[in-house]
């Protein structure tokens, strides 16, 4: 088994999602503001793009649960173990030696399929988002779609604040697996005026590199919206594109309207 140990860092204590702000994490039972689910992502994202690369980043897989918080100045361990089907099976230990989120990940031997970006029509973004609630996110619903340039200076940045270890990216002059996930988040808010909530897991499968100054476009469909253990929940059918092609399938999995936000109204 491969590990790397970092210090855990909210990258979003001034975001509008509450759920990563001290006080308002600790009213929902939480120690403190929640490091934000696409970043413990992009730590579990060592494994895999430190086994394989480049070519892991073009072609490859991977899926990551989140079953616990993950805090701000938290050493936590992500560990990498090969499981013998040719997958990494990957997992973060808090300090505590709890494991706090898992996945796996793969590298199929050959290119799967591109996705068709016809299947994910463009639709503008709301003038106004709607609250959150059940009619806003009913199956079938076409998100505005979430548009930005991405700078490699950018990159570096974020580079920085998921603790990233590899050169692979420096290196190769791409955006990290991490921040191509976060733009389905960026879908998500900016189409709900959502209050706290929790991202809860992500599949999601690579089909190419974003560049310096490409023109990243990230479009999404509502799957499916339910009521579990008194949260509320939301799934997406996420493409993201740069200059107009394919670079990451997405299914994302989110708590949109949390059960303690209910019971506060």
């Amino acid at each position: 088994m491969r590990s790397r140990s970092l210090v855990a860092f909210n990258t979003a204590t001034n975001a509008e999602n509450k759920i990563h702000d001290d006080d308002v994490a600790q009213r929902f039972g939480f120690s403190g503001g929640l490091v934000p689910g696409v970043d413990v992502h992009a730590y579990l994202a060592w494994g895999p793009a430190s086994a394989w690369g480049r070519a892991w980043l073009e072609r490859g897989t991977m899926s990551a649960q989140f079953a616990q918080p993950a805090y701000d100045g938290e050493t936590v361990t992500v560990e990498a173990e090969d499981s013998g089907d040719g997958r990494i099976d990957l997992g973060l230990r808090n300090p505590a030696g709890m494991v706090v989120a898992q996945g796996s990940a793969a590298l199929p031997a050959r290119p799967a399929g591109r996705p068709d970006p016809a299947r994910y029509p463009r639709a503008p973004l709301p003038g106004e988002r709607r609250p959150p609630a059940p009619e806003a996110l009913a199956p079938g619903t076409v998100l505005g779609s979430w548009d930005v340039v991405w700078r490699a200076e950018d990159g570096e940045r974020y580079l920085v604040d998921v603790r990233e270890a590899l050169p692979l990216y420096a290196e190769e002059g791409v955006a990290h697996p991490g921040w191509v996930l976060r733009q389905a988040n960026r879908a998500l808010e900016a189409n709900v005026l959502l209050g706290p909530w929790i991202h809860v897991g992500s599949e999601v499968a690579h089909h190419g590199l974003v560049r310096d100054g490409a023109e990243v476009s990230c479009r999404a469909i509502v799957t499916a919206e339910y009521e579990r253990k008194g949260h509320s929940f939301v799934e997406l059918d996420a493409l993201v594109t740069a200059d107009g092609e394919p670079v990451a399938r997405i299914d994302h999995t989110s708590i949109y309207l949390p059960r303690q936000v209910k019971e506060s109204a």
